[in-house]
């Protein structure tokens, strides 16, 4: 017959303990679980990114404009007015040159010239049609003799250039032209045009006397004395300025000197008396015997006459005034 062992009931106490072994073993056991996933960021709206990138634009100024190199740089205006200013310092230093002050005067003149002469040659035209007015005053046009009467002016007009074109020239070289012969021709001449210009309108000529007629006919033949009287004055006073041109003689002014008389510098090696200066005296002294320069000359006047510079022309003229040996 079997026996039966009895085995006690187990405790609540052991009940735990084996179900917290049992947990314990199956956790032991058990595979590790997934790490849990991190949160994710929200997505930057536009705004957010509008506001980022214009800070970090800010900032990127801030430092550009502590940087004073873009204000040294110069831009094209600024370029521009130093390039004006600097040809203009130019102009003002070769403005002072003497060969460059000889050159502006001869232009002015020339233009000078120019336009008196325009002026003249104008006013000789208009007063060319009024002397064929008077002169075919009852006569039958297209004749000989009313085609030649446009020939009277212009033969006047011819003479009259001619003295006046004399004078200016040589008024250039240094020379006036006076002789009374010339004058009694030249405002002979303008004094025939006048009258032949004005004739018909002089007041006991007309029935009514209207004196701008007489005007408008006479202002031909005033501006051409106009013309004739400021030429030769304004070539003159071209022909007395001193441009400060280097002193020296350019060439022997008459056949008694030789190269061998003069060097660069005839003011500083030339002696006195006997010498150069001498012989340029003797000859100032033939040219005021011969009415070619006045009794008293001024230097800029013998430094024309004789060719010589500047400085040789004043000892010239202090050995005429009886002030150098």
């Amino acid at each position: 017959m079997n026996a039966h062992v009895p085995f006690p009931e187990p405790s609540d106490e052991d009940l735990e303990n084996a179900v917290a072994e049992l947990e314990q073993y199956v956790a032991g056991r058990a595979p590790a679980a997934p790490p849990a996933p991190a949160p994710t960021p929200p997505a930057d709206t536009r705004r957010v990114r509008e506001l980022r990138a214009e800070v970090a634009e800010a900032h990127a100024l801030l430092d550009l404009q502590a940087d004073a190199a873009p204000l040294l740089v110069d831009t094209d205006r600024v370029r521009r007015s130093r390039k004006r200013a600097a040809e203009a310092a130019r102009l003002h230093a070769l403005a002072q040159d003497p060969a460059a002050r000889a050159w502006q005067a001869a232009r002015v003149r020339l233009v000078l010239t120019v336009v008196a002469l325009t002026a003249l040659v104008g006013a000789l035209a208009w007063s060319t049609t009024g002397v064929h007015h008077t002169l075919t005053l009852g006569m039958v046009e297209r004749t000989a003799a009313w085609w030649g009467a446009w020939a009277v002016e212009p033969v006047i007009s011819a003479v009259l250039l001619v003295v006046v074109g004399a004078r200016a020239f040589l008024a250039a070289r240094g020379r006036v032209l006076r002789h009374r012969h010339l004058t009694v021709v030249e405002y002979g001449a303008l004094g025939v045009t006048l009258t032949l210009n004005v004739w018909p309108y002089l007041p006991w000529q007309v029935e009514r006397f209207d004196p701008m007629q007489l005007l408008a006919h006479a202002v031909g033949p005033l501006i051409a004395v106009g013309a004739v009287a400021v030429l030769p004055i304004i070539w003159t006073a071209f022909a007395e300025l001193d441009h400060g041109l280097p002193t020296g003689l350019a060439a022997a002014p008459y056949p008694a000197l030789t190269p061998a008389s003069y060097s660069g510098n005839a003011a500083a090696t030339a002696p006195a008396g006997d010498g150069l200066t001498g012989r340029l005296a003797a000859r100032a002294r033939d040219l005021i015997a011969a009415g070619e320069l006045p009794a008293d000359p001024s230097a800029n006047r013998l430094r024309t006459a004789l060719g010589c510079g500047m400085d040789t022309a004043r000892e010239v003229r202090d050995a005429l005034r009886g002030g150098a040996s």
